[in-house]
């Protein structure tokens, strides 16, 4: 599990709290807790993709023969 499923699952925990809460400060801290959690999915998602084809680069330029003939 990526970092950013573990911060959308909070998300969409804290979602669920704002939903269910009774009282107008409990939901008002849940969804302000949405909306960081939100962010750093957002954030790390963007990590991920750029640390996927960074590495995905790497491992090209390492072995060029191996992916030259696997595209052709």
């Amino acid at each position: 599990m990526r970092d950013s499923d573990t911060y959308a699952a909070h998300a969409n925990r804290c979602h669920q709290e704002a939903e269910d809460a009774l009282l107008d400060n409990v939901r008002d801290r849940a969804l302000r807790a949405e909306a960081a959690w939100a962010a750093m999915a957002s954030r790390s998602r963007k990590t991920e993709a750029a640390r996927d084809a960074r590495e995905a680069r790497t491992l090209e330029d390492a072995a060029p023969d191996v992916f030259s003939t696997a595209a052709s």
